[in-house]
């Protein structure tokens, strides 16, 4: 079994030195905070956060285009489930290969390199065995984008390293846990000049996209408000002995109280709001039901020799965070994965002319609408016609393929599609370190929001005053992959 590396106290103790640790931020003479909410003073005021200078010679990222790559060349750091199971896709791309795959576990790394070629692909290289087998992989010069799917408490420091080691990187969520570690890696992408993005899949899903361009069409008057959601009964999977190596997305729910995972729910929401570009989140509050789902369920259902009859469950079944924007709008973003409940990203988005909810209706879709002046009389009304008439050009092109080569519906190809075709075409990416920041934020600020009772906190600008500036994200311009050689 290999050693986790060690997990800040302040998550350890559920953000109870978050609290501290913000507090001493504020005190630090030359830095910068976020500003309050006007009006709101004493307890109702936003806790501070800190928001370190730019260096000098660092600049920013927002709408760096890619260098041209013929042929992006891939290497995979991570081989459980969601690693392994993403390769094929990678090698799926035109015009993209996999050259390198890397695992503690050499042999996963083995079993992967056998599944390729048995696919006709080129073999990769191997690299495993030991905990820093990832760093020898990145020396290699025949990689142009790292792909990160170990468990989270890696991800800031292999996506850094793969940042300072010349690649782009794409990240599993969150990419970082930490407020100063998604700020390391804003200024170490401003600094290497690579691009670091989130592998937020659901953000190219099609019903998500969908709203995305309903929304930014106007579809819905004015956007107030919106409500999105990581709901997975994931129970089975968290104490199963094979699904999640070593347990550790598990031993997550006894180190802190936060919202571990809420990007799939969030993203869409905020790209649909022009979180980034237009507009910003400002401010962040949490709250959290009682940890009762982990322990019902190993009550029920798990031997009493299992090992996690030695754990304590702490982090709430139901975490959810309220968030303010400073064009006066309100997310909503929940977090359960410990709980019996049907699956639900909730995708709802709301304005002065109408209603969007997935997950809700009766169609194919399993969305439902409601606009005026197209409908009245109270009642819901299917979203196929919408869908078609506002499918997004990525499912629109290669909506085919992704059903053929991709997990979640194929969102998953979806994404590694646009990945790879941005860097071909040398094109500026979807989702920049400054929106992969901003959507895997909730997870520090809920722990500091819940240690404090539920007090709000600031939210950090990554882009230091550049969100004010329109531009284009997921909402992008349709363009060809460029042929293969």
């Amino acid at each position: 079994m290999p050693e986790l590396p060690a997990v800040s106290r302040r998550l350890l103790l559920g953000g109870a030195l978050a609290t501290g640790a913000a507090a001493a931020g504020a005190a630090a003479a030359g830095t910068a905070h976020a500003a309050p909410a006007a009006g709101a003073v004493g307890a109702h005021a936003p806790l501070p956060v800190r928001t370190p200078p730019r260096r000098r010679g660092q600049r920013s990222m927002i709408d760096v285009p890619f260098d041209v790559h013929g042929t992006v060349r891939v290497g995979i750091i991570g081989l459980g489930n969601r690693g392994s199971g993403m390769a094929e896709g990678w090698a799926a791309v035109p015009g993209c290969r996999v050259t390198a795959v890397c695992d503690i576990r050499a042999n996963r790394a083995a079993s992967v390199a056998n599944r390729l070629v048995a696919l006709g692909r080129p073999r990769p290289a191997e690299h495993g065995g030991s905990a820093d087998a990832y760093a020898q992989m990145l020396k290699r010069d025949d990689i142009d984008l790292v792909y990160i799917a170990t468990p989270w408490e890696f991800h800031h420091q292999q996506g850094k390293e793969a940042l300072e080691a010349g690649k782009h990187a794409i990240v599993e969520l969150p990419v970082a846990t930490e407020l100063d570690e998604l700020w390391d890696l804003v200024d170490t992408s401003e600094r290497t000049r690579r691009h670091l993005m989130l592998a937020e899949n659901c953000s190219y899903g099609r019903n998500e996209l969908a709203m995305l361009k309903m929304a930014h069409d106007g579809l819905f008057g004015d956007v107030t408000n919106g409500h999105g959601g990581y709901l997975h009964d994931l129970r089975e999977l968290l104490f199963s002995d094979t699904y999640y190596t070593d347990s550790w997305r598990r031993l997550w729910h006894t180190r802190s109280t936060a919202s571990f995972y809420p990007m799939h729910g969030l993203a869409p929401i905020a790209a649909a709001m022009d979180i980034n570009r237009g507009d910003r989140m400002t401010v962040l509050r949490a709250t959290a039901t009682e940890p009762k789902g982990l322990a019902d369920y190993r009550e029920r259902f798990i031997d009493r020799s299992h090992p996690s009859w030695k754990e304590t469950y702490i982090n709430g079944d139901l975490v959810t965070c309220l968030i303010d924007t400073a064009k006066g709008r309100v997310i909503r973003a929940e977090h359960d994965v410990s709980s019996p409940r049907p699956y639900s990203r909730i995708n709802s988005l709301a304005g002065s002319h109408g209603i969007f909810e997935d997950y809700a209706g009766t169609s194919a879709t399993g969305g439902r609408i409601y606009v005026e002046p197209d409908h009245g009389g109270h009642s819901w009304r299917a979203f196929d016609a919408y869908r078609k008439e506002f499918d997004h050009w990525l499912w629109r092109t290669i909506g085919d393929d992704a059903a053929n080569n991709g997990g979640h519906g194929g969102m998953d190809y979806i994404l590694q599609w646009r990945t790879v075709q941005v860097m071909r075409a040398g094109l500026v990416p979807d989702i920049d370190v400054y929106d992969s920041a901003a959507w895997c934020a909730p997870v520090p600020l809920s722990v500091t929001s819940l240690a404090a009772g539920g007090r709000p906190v600031a939210y950090p600008d990554f882009t230091r005053g550049s969100w004010v500036n329109l531009r284009t994200g997921l909402d992008s311009r349709e363009s060809a992959m460029p042929p293969v050689a």
